[in-house]
């Protein structure tokens, strides 16, 4: 217990440099979500099988939301807004912008839950309406949402049932049309008539719903290493770059303009490969042009600046590293896993992330090379 308490104070102290914010906190219950609404809450859902779980709309600490130096500020803490509660286990939430609708997805099967947030009529978040996937089959559904021209849901498992449904009326709007049956690990809208998919085995698809056939680009893994491993993808905000992760560590960078080229291939330094992409999360900073945020190998956060990453394949060092889910001041059986971490809108180094221990960090890097 010493030795736990002591590390815990040694990273604490470190802290103080490292960080120009930091704010640690224990939820009820492991999420694999952190969802913006807005710019002053987020919401997060439990995600164990077997039980009811919660979804949360917590406010931010006034510090997180103020622009500039505040100083001190009275509340330091996450205040719950509202909630509700979910009879399955929560693997994906996303907001659609500019509505009080949330839609979550989760195992057993790929049908998705549309909650409306609290209303001067209600101060719960209630669940509205169940949606199907028509082209049934596979296992929890990946989603991503568009208000325009109205809130629109796509979502599927597998590249053969990727849907795109109207969430009012449920109404199918696309459909792939393809017997492909590779599973999916993450998709995304990229404007309102294309979209992109990443499949476990490193495919990157691009799709135009305009177009017959939809699928109108692939871009294959460039170094195939056998079975075993898994990808997942993150697009970088207002630029054409997509990069994938791979479980051992491989970060592939592509322009979606030219697929049929890679502009780097990189390892990244990790302690081990993973077994899956359960957790696997790389996600490009919103105001911090070239970085980019890993985790799900381990009970860290690493982040990266891409612009001196070479186009051969090479090896690079993380700009920072948020330990603090590793370090905890009691005796633990097992090193908590992040399980999901997310950018802050605006402040261009602040970051929050989550682990399977219940843990919520909020922080903000301090720039040594500014010190």
């Amino acid at each position: 217990m010493a030795e736990d308490e002591s590390e815990w104070d040694d990273w604490m102290l470190e802290s103080l440099r490292l960080y120009n914010d930091l704010h640690v906190f224990e939820l009820q219950e492991p999420t694999r979500a952190i969802e913006w609404i807005q710019d002053k809450s987020i919401c997060v859902a439990g995600c164990s099988v077997g039980k009811k779980n919660e979804i949360l709309e917590l406010s931010l600490p006034q510090k997180l939301c103020a622009k500039g130096n505040q100083g001190l500020c009275p509340e330091r803490d996450f205040t719950v807004k509202c909630g509700g509660f979910s009879d399955r286990p929560i693997y994906d939430l996303k907001h659609v912008a500019g509505t009080s609708l949330l839609v979550s997805s989760g195992p057993p099967d790929t049908s998705l839950q549309v909650w409306r947030l609290a209303t001067d009529e209600s101060d719960a978040i209630t669940l509205v309406n169940t949606v199907q996937n028509q082209a049934a089959g596979g296992q929890w559904s990946k989603i991503s949402v568009d208000c325009s021209p109205t809130p629109r849901v796509l979502h599927g498992s597998k590249v053969s049932n990727i849907t795109i449904q109207e969430i009012a009326s449920q109404e199918v709007l696309f459909t792939t049309g393809t017997d492909d049956c590779e599973p999916i690990s993450e998709l995304e809208f990229l404007d309102h008539s294309t979209f992109s998919v990443c499949c476990l085995k490193g495919h990157l698809w691009l799709a135009d719903t305009r177009q017959r056939p939809s699928l109108i680009g692939r871009s294959d893994v460039p170094v195939n290493r056998g079975d075993g491993c898994h990808w997942t993808m993150g697009w970088a905000p207002g630029h054409s770059k997509v990069a994938r992760l791979c479980s051992d560590g491989r970060v592939v960078l592509s322009d979606y303009r030219d697929l049929s080229k890679t502009l780097s291939l990189t390892q990244l330094v990790i302690p081990a490969a993973v077994s899956s992409n359960d957790y696997l999360s790389l996600t490009w900073a919103p105001c911090l042009q070239d970085h980019l945020a890993v985790s799900g190998f381990n009970g860290t956060v690493h982040v990266y600046n891409t612009s001196s990453w070479l186009a051969g394949p090479s090896r690079v060092e993380p700009t920072f590293i948020h330990r603090g889910h590793s370090v905890t001041p009691e005796p633990k059986q097992e090193i908590p896993l992040v399980t999901r971490h997310a950018w802050h809108p605006w402040k261009q180094r602040a970051l929050f992330s989550a682990a399977d221990d219940c843990s919520l960090h909020v922080w903000d890097w301090a720039d040594c090379n500014t010190a």
